[in-house]
């Protein structure tokens, strides 16, 4: 019987062709553009926090007490290689590095700026963050005074590679200093911050210009497993502030929840195209067999078969519908991973937020599945109305009246 029914089922699904392929390609173009949007967005935001990651806070970042509050020089952390060492011994530690960082006036001939001079290891900053990646121009070189400058900094100054520049601020005794440096490269984090402000120089030259001890630290960051290493290290080091990567970024933390009302949303506009397409072709179909499903009541067949037989015919037609969509949104998941949208005509407008000028997409298993749930769904729900239709019928009445 029930293979009876699934025969039947297939075939009046496709009774109709035109109108069945019409709402099959609707569903499909609808699904594929969505998770076009979906990929790209995703990876919009993946791209943003692995860069912001990799180049600045990693998935946990210690401070020292009251530092992110007065971000003064005064409050640093003490014995940070004794620190790096217990850390990099825990579970889940991939790697760790050191930073120490002030704020200042950066100068040139002409022009004058706010900045932030962070000392950095670059052999460290490439197994942390593969550094060397954020390059834009010139060499990732530190030596002989050698400074790297973030994007948007460089274009605030009008600097390039081999400009001079002065760096002036309070070193750690609290006298006004300064230090001549010359441009080896300029990079782009995507970090609004970091390339805004940020001029990186080696860390050692750093702590002899500022008089700081090379035990002394402003920041150590970690990569690894956030979730499992924050409770530790927080009870490890009760004296020292411990920050996860999104409490450092709550404008990524924004994103992510406003990915998530996105995604709800293109759920719900997928749904309500698959439910108006095959509610209006089932609902037409019934309407043309009308007098065949009065026959078949009259006959004797329960109502429960030929509810079943509906409900497979609109799973037929929402398949159908997932499936071509799912073959073109992978399509174009593809191409958006590999080759990207390239926004270059609007490079100087995304760097300044944080974006590269060619957008990547991304491709999660997830985007497939919970379509396929939406769409089954809405597929289940759009019969509802025409089932009540049927099983309303009076046989007897319908078959005269076809007469």
């Amino acid at each position: 019987m029930y293979k009876l029914i699934l025969k039947m089922a297939w075939k009046n699904s496709f009774m109709r062709l035109s109108r069945t392929l019409l709402v099959i390609i609707m569903i499909g173009v609808s699904m594929s553009m969505m998770l076009g949007i979906q990929g790209i967005y995703d990876g919009m935001v993946n791209n943003m926090v692995d860069k912001n990651r990799r180049s600045d806070s990693g998935d946990i970042t210690i401070f020292a007490k009251d530092y992110r509050v007065n971000r003064d020089l005064l409050y640093r952390i003490k014995n940070v290689h004794e620190i790096k060492n217990e850390i990099q011994k825990m579970d889940g530690v991939e790697a760790v590095v050191l930073r120490i960082r002030a704020d200042g006036l950066l100068s040139t001939a002409r022009k004058s700026s706010f900045a932030s001079v962070i000392g950095i290891d670059l052999k460290e900053e490439e197994h942390f963050g593969k550094f060397s990646e954020f390059l834009k121009e010139g060499t990732v070189d530190l030596q002989k005074q050698g400074a790297i400058i973030g994007v948007e900094l460089a274009k605030t100054l009008k600097v390039r590679v081999g400009s001079k520049i002065i760096f002036s601020t309070q070193d750690g005794s609290g006298e006004i200093n300064s230090i001549a440096l010359y441009i080896r490269a300029i990079v782009q984090t995507t970090n609004i911050a970091l390339d805004n402000s940020a001029i990186f120089i080696d860390i050692g030259q750093l702590h002899k210009f500022l008089g700081t001890a090379s035990t002394e630290a402003t920041q150590i960051s970690i990569r690894g497993n956030g979730e499992k290493l924050y409770g530790e290290l927080k009870s490890k080091y009760p004296n020292l502030d411990v920050k996860t990567f999104l409490e450092l970024q709550p404008m990524i933390k924004q994103m992510q929840d406003l990915m998530v009302i996105f995604n709800s949303v293109t759920f719900f506009i997928v749904m309500s195209v698959v439910f108006v397409g095959i509610f209006g072709v089932m609902y037409v179909s019934i309407l043309d067999r009308i007098r065949e499903f009065g026959i078949m009541l009259s006959v004797g067949m329960h109502y429960k078969y030929i509810r079943l037989q509906i409900f497979f015919e609109a799973l037929f037609v929402g398949l159908m519908g997932y499936l071509s969509g799912a073959v073109l949104g992978a399509v174009i998941l593809v191409y958006l991973k590999n080759k990207g949208i390239d926004l270059s005509s609007f490079s100087d407008a995304l760097e300044m937020w944080g974006y590269e000028s060619v957008i990547h997409g991304t491709i999660k298993i997830s985007y497939f599945t919970t379509t396929f749930a939406s769409i089954i769904t809405a597929s289940l729900f759009s019969i509802l109305i025409p089932l009540r239709k049927i099983k309303k019928l009076n046989p007897i009445e319908v078959i005269k009246a076809d007469k």
